[in-house]
């Protein structure tokens, strides 16, 4: 179980993974990049693949984030987050319900919902999420349909609750100011990581800009 500060630490520099981006190259290749780089948490988000691939995916990235001591989170899929010892799963509005997740789970699971009011991050909260995910902050080719969530409202969905908020969504180095005065505890970026040509460097640079923003 990660206990309520730690999680807050590691909403840092969330990585969601999309090997739409990667080219020739291996996701878990890139993600051990990542983290070498610092980033602080893994979601395998995979959406057009099946149970098997994904499956075999998180079996491969779970070890790299285990030597890192970085929590890894399956996107969606409830059951194959258990079938293959994921640290959790994160959950959507239309998707299975936190509190379902977390009867399936049990307690010591980490489940992370996303929303985009005030009132959905209070009902996520009263449902025993363990983080937020709210976005998307800017317009973004990785989720074309996602609807904008503006500064001011993320800033009340984080003043609204007392788990740990990541904001998501067309966030990388040059649009990070966004987040000032949020109080949001960190970043989950996508095409910002994955696109790079060093996930590495990559990495290492959005941790510092981030802490610079929110500092």
């Amino acid at each position: 179980m990660y206990p309520r500060e730690r999680l807050r630490r590691a909403m840092l520099l969330y990585a969601v993974t999309d090997r739409a981006w990667l080219g020739a190259r291996t996701l878990p290749d890139c993600v051990e990049a990542a983290l070498r780089g610092g980033a602080t948490f893994v979601q395998l988000r995979e959406k057009d693949a099946g149970d098997a691939e994904v499956a075999a995916l998180a079996r491969a990235i779970l070890p790299l984030c285990r030597r890192a001591g970085v929590p890894f989170v399956v996107d969606d899929r409830v059951g194959l987050a258990a079938q293959v010892g994921a640290d959790g799963v994160h959950v959507g509005q239309d998707d299975a319900a936190c509190a379902e997740a977390r009867a399936a789970l049990g307690p010591d699971a980490i489940v992370g919902v996303s929303v985009q009011t005030v009132e959905q991050a209070l009902a996520a909260q009263a449902a025993g999420a363990d983080y937020l995910g709210v976005g998307a902050l800017i317009a973004t080719p990785t989720k074309t349909d996602a609807a904008l969530v503006a500064p001011g409202e993320l800033r009340a969905i984080c003043q609204a609750v007392n788990i740990p908020v990541v904001a998501i969504g067309g966030l990388n180095e040059r649009t990070m100011d966004v987040l000032a005065g949020t109080g949001v505890d960190g970043a989950a970026v996508v095409s910002a990581l994955f696109a790079a040509n060093d996930p590495c460097s990559a990495a290492r640079a959005l941790v510092a800009r981030i802490r610079s923003v929110l500092e």
